[in-house]
């Protein structure tokens, strides 16, 4: 069993704009994806590469990753949780649930 959570884009909305939390946005399409946008504020470690950038990602926040619609998300997911990490959260729906919501890409 995974002991990452499922988060929905709007909760995440309020994750970003609350104060005193700290939330590490991971994006883990391809470069070529990201061309067509990415949530402001995201890091882009394409999913082949996430096991050479774990020491890139803060210990001390939340961290929400996504893609395009959740399924290579959901497997960096269950990577970083079998490393320990356990604020690990999907975003349920992925980018294409996050621009079908209205909110905004970069």
């Amino acid at each position: 069993m995974f002991n990452f959570r499922e988060i929905e884009i709007f909760d995440v909305k309020l994750m970003l704009e609350g104060e005193g939390r700290r939330v590490h946005l991971i994006d883990v399409r391809s470069p070529m994806e990201v061309a067509s946008g990415i949530i402001p504020g995201a890091t882009n470690i394409p999913l082949h590469l996430l096991p050479m950038s774990v020491e890139k990602i803060p210990h001390d926040s939340d961290i929400v990753i996504y893609c395009r619609t959740g399924a290579r998300s959901a497997q960096a997911c269950a990577y970083l949780t079998s490393l320990g990490k356990d604020n690990v959260y999907n975003l349920r729906g992925g980018i294409m649930a996050w621009m079908q919501g209205g909110l905004a890409v970069a």
